[in-house]
């Protein structure tokens, strides 16, 4: 069943504004291929995000930094053919916008051209102002990332909660500040505690959207694999599993591994 206003054709970033201001939560889930993304779209998700995890739960690696801009528009353009609905957001990946904002420049224009995506995430603060800026004097819509940046996992040392300190909260609540006087339509904080996530959600005007940020903000994003239960070793405190589809595949293929040992597989019916 789709849960979503049958008034909005497109979800837009005018639209997103227009539900921070009356308090319409914004749901938001990552997408990565056509078929996922087809299903997603028709439920009535508002935001779907063409994540750098893809490097995670696509391609196994231990941690975002080794996908590619190329591989990066390749899920988009996969995401972007399935979607009619939902706003498409596509992660800058790691060392395609950091400390050169002409080659963040180029890496934003190449997404947009060549996957038709809606917008594009970037991670961090004031360090990333000038990208941030180049990006958005190109007229593309741009949505920031806070707190637990994990293209920064080795300077943390750590993925635990961010911004405990004093010090560096307010650092988060200032970089916020910057990101929506940039010119961002929305920013992302993960993993930060509850009462600083409703601090930044109360202070800007721009929807704030949280993941393990607690339920004070404007709307949340999961790992789609994560929240669908088809990872199953990743299982951090914020993450609700809505159902078990790892175990749903696994009886499926035994069922079918039988069918096929015993020749039940296929019947007269299912033959020509």
């Amino acid at each position: 069943m789709s849960v979503h206003n049958p008034n909005i054709k497109k979800i837009t970033t005018h639209q997103l504004q227009e539900m921070k201001v009356r308090k319409e939560k914004i749901s938001m889930l990552t997408a990565y291929d056509y078929s996922m993304a087809k299903i997603l779209d028709a439920t009535g998700i508002d935001i779907l995000l063409v994540g750098d995890s893809a490097s995670n739960v696509m391609a196994g690696n231990e941690t975002t930094l080794p996908i590619t801009l190329d591989q990066m528009i390749y899920h988009a353009t996969s995401v972007v053919r399935a979607v009619d609905r939902a706003l498409v957001v596509v992660d800058l990946p790691f060392g395609c916008y950091q400390g050169n904002s002409s080659e963040a420049l180029r890496s934003t224009i190449r997404i947009m051209k060549e996957s038709g995506a809606h917008a594009v995430k970037i991670e961090g603060g004031s360090e990333i102002k000038e990208s941030v800026l180049r990006i958005l004097s190109a007229g593309v819509p741009v949505m920031g990332h806070l707190g637990l940046t994990p293209q920064s996992i080795y300077k943390f040392g750590t993925y635990t909660v961010r911004a405990k300190e004093e010090a560096e909260a307010e650092k988060l609540i200032e970089d916020a500040k910057l990101l929506q006087e940039c010119g961002c339509f929305a920013v992302v904080l993960e993993k930060i505690p509850s009462a600083l996530a409703k601090r930044v959600a109360e202070t800007l005007h721009i929807p704030v959207i949280g993941i393990g940020a607690g339920n004070h903000v404007d709307g949340q994003v999961l790992v789609t694999h994560d929240m669908l239960g088809i990872t199953k070793d990743f299982k951090p405190r914020f993450l609700r599993r809505y159902t078990d589809l790892s175990g749903i595949i696994n009886d499926a293929v035994v069922n079918y591994i039988n069918d096929v040992k015993q020749g039940d597989f296929p019947n007269e019916k299912e033959s020509y």
